[in-house]
């Protein structure tokens, strides 16, 4: 099978002994997590990335120029590309097929072989062996000195010698897997996370040619299909996470260097609002958790901006001092290094530790970022101003939370009076529901467990923390009371940097209860709105829900049916219909308010442990969450319009 991409014009030696094997591979199957972080959809998602990450590496060694993957009909995986191939001769010590050695040896790669790769994400070089021990069926085939060769495996084993099935005029290595079911709790993959991922490897990469297929879609006869290249890297990448934000500067400023064999490059762009976004990646990994190269770029904007505003005297007339994060307010930014010997904290490579890129990057950046400012004076005065406008407004929240935060929330004098607390003291076992309205509110209380579970009605729509600044969102009433109720506080550390301090959370789990209508969702989004930017902890925990009232009451005399789809609904009514007096003797209760439902229903369907439905909120992608947020409630309308367009669903409510 061949791609018919063009051939990349660089050749290398790259062979069988290129490849070095350190251990077998059996302990993948018994502990998954070690390997890939989890066995759900996440670690299913993290199969992909390994596979393709080997590809991105062809490319970072001048191999590769094109990069394809294909989720198909069953949700099998094929990810190819137009590098050298895999190398298929025999391994001098195993006396097996490079390939095979490479598909089944943990441990076993290019990667640990320097003149192979100078650079590399996949250090670690479990990647693909783990993907063929995880996989219930894979299939190799590599493209390589005009033959093509194939293997395949099941559940990681070998189903015969690596073998010559025919001739080819390109090179390329083309892997497809079946996730194992023994293993994953899904198995379906979501386009959109796929997507993400892809588009940002191609703003990572620019020149690279990037596609995703998915054959479970057809449009307009053909399977659903996006392509992915950028020209501009970096820059443009910012200027798409920014797209729904008003900009600051014109154009992002754009930072390339190297030192010490780590290249350096950055690019940043500041808008009006109240955030702080940094994306950072190592050898196209990105690196979740920060790391030394993000504390370099850091240090740097700190250090030259903080010069630059006291040496034109812009900080003169200021009574409190500059933190660290007020010349990062409304800074958007994505930071790639690439480190010849990196060392992560984890397999999922979530942190970067080397302690010489702190440096390196602090002085790249600082190098260009000194001939902007000087380059730039209008540009920066208009950031300056920003600078001081944050200082002002972190002041200004202090004071504001520690109004809230005044009275010990443990004693219960400082917990808000519209709370009805469950007689738990325990964080892991209580549950705390925030209920839209006073009526739904008091309806919850009657039907709630008072032992566990404890009741905040929310007054209307709480402020959208988008578009106000710290210390309106202290003043606001329904989110003071979230805080006190939830009782954990926001605290400062010593570089005066806001802390979410956690010790004293009251609940392990925070449902968000309102109606299932337009209301009820717009309500949903700006609480979640609050938590990702101001208790981000909580989500990255996993303690917020949502609640997932039913629809639906079908009833056919003493019979009833709770549903949560129309498709629920339609079945129920079939299924009663089926009987004496035909469908018109089933009757249809449409839920448009949780007001609607007595307390024992809202029990039976909502807060029951033993029959309720929940949403758990999870960020697997950071940076679609905040690209979403910031376009659902920011102030610029297009993207918005187009985004509700796309997703929204039209449903019949009138029954």
């Amino acid at each position: 099978m061949s791609s018919g991409k063009e051939k990349p014009s660089k050749n290398g030696n790259y062979g069988a002994s290129n490849i070095t094997a350190l251990e077998g591979l059996e302990a993948v199957r018994k502990r998954p997590g070690m390997y890939i972080g989890s066995t759900d959809t996440k670690g299913l998602h993290h199969l992909v990335w390994e596979v393709v990450d080997n590809s991105i590496d062809e490319h970072l060694a001048g191999y590769c120029t094109h990069i394809d993957m294909i989720i198909h009909k069953d949700n099998s995986i094929t990810v190819r590309d137009n590098g050298r191939g895999i190398p298929t001769d025999m391994h001098t010590k195993l006396k097996k097929s490079a390939l095979e050695v490479v598909m089944t040896v943990l441990h076993a790669g290019g990667k640990f072989d320097k003149d192979t790769y100078k650079v590399s994400g996949g250090l670690h070089g479990v990647g693909v062996s783990c993907v063929n021990a995880l996989s219930k069926h894979l299939r190799a085939e590599v493209h390589r000195e005009g033959k093509i060769f194939e293997q395949e495996y099941m559940r990681g084993k070998p189903q015969y010698d690596v073998r010559e099935i025919g001739t080819t005029d390109v090179t390329g290595t083309y892997v497809t897997f079946s996730p194992d079911d023994e293993i994953f709790e899904t198995l379906v993959y979501k386009f959109e996370t796929l997507a993400n991922r892809m588009r940002e490897m191609a703003y990572l990469n620019k020149g690279l040619h990037l596609s995703l297929i998915d054959e479970r879609v057809i449009e307009d006869g053909e399977p659903k299909k996006e392509t992915y290249y950028s020209e501009g890297g970096l820059a443009e990448f910012v200027q798409f996470l920014d797209e729904s934000k008003p900009r600051l500067i014109e154009k992002p400023i754009h930072v390339v260097g190297k030192e010490e064999n780590v290249e350096v490059e950055v690019a940043m762009q500041y808008n009006t609002s109240y955030q702080e976004t940094i994306y950072s990646y190592v050898n196209n990994i990105n690196t979740r958790e920060g790391g030394t190269h993000v504390n370099g770029f850091r240090r740097a904007i700190n250090r030259l901006f903080k010069n630059y505003g006291e040496e034109n005297g812009y900080f003169k007339k200021l009574k409190f001092n500059i933190a660290g994060e007020d010349f990062r307010e409304g800074l958007t930014a994505v930071i790639s290094v690439k480190v010849p010997e990196p060392q992560f904290k984890g397999q999922t490579k979530g942190e970067l530790g080397n302690s010489e890129v702190t440096g390196i990057v602090s002085r790249v950046v600082s190098s260009i970022l000194k001939h902007w400012l000087e380059e730039n004076p209008k540009e920066a005065k208009r950031i300056i101003d920003k600078v001081i406008l944050a200082a002002t407004a972190r002041h200004a929240a202090r004071k504001a939370r520690e109004m809230v935060q005044r009275k010990n929330v443990l004693t219960g004098s400082g917990l808000p009076g519209k709370l009805s607390d469950c007689s738990s003291k325990d964080p892991a076992v209580s549950e705390i529901y925030l209920v839209e309205g006073d009526s739904a509110g008091g309806t919850a209380k009657q039907g709630r467990d008072r032992t566990f579970q404890a009741i905040l009605p929310l007054r209307g729509k709480i402020l959208n923390v988008e578009k106000a600044m710290e210390h309106k969102i202290y003043e606001n009433e329904e989110i003071k009371n979230i805080f006190t109720a939830l009782g954990v506080n926001v605290t400062e550390n010593e570089d005066g940097e806001r802390v979410l301090n956690l010790e004293k959370l009251r609940y392990h789990k925070i449902i968000i209860m309102c109606d299932a209508d337009v209301d009820g969702s717009h309500i949903v989004t700006l609480i979640l709105t609050f938590f990702f930017r101001y208790m981000h902890e909580l989500v990255a925990k996993g303690y917020i829900y949502i609640a997932q009232p039913p629809l639906y009451l079908v009833k056919k005399g003493k019979q009833f049916r709770y549903c949560w789809t129309e498709e629920e609904r339609q079945e129920a009514v079939a299924a009663y219909a089926e009987g004496r007096g035909g469908e018109s003797s089933v009757k249809t209760q449409r839920y448009k308010g949780l007001g609607e439902m007595n307390a024992e229903q809202l029990w039976e369907t909502t807060m029951d442990p033993d029959t309720r439905i929940f949403q758990r909120v999870t960020i697997d992608d950071a940076q679609e969450a905040d690209r979403v947020f910031s376009m659902l409630m920011g102030d610029e309308v297009p993207p918005r319009r187009a985004f509700i367009e796309a997703n929204a669903k039209y449903a019949n409510v009138d029954i």
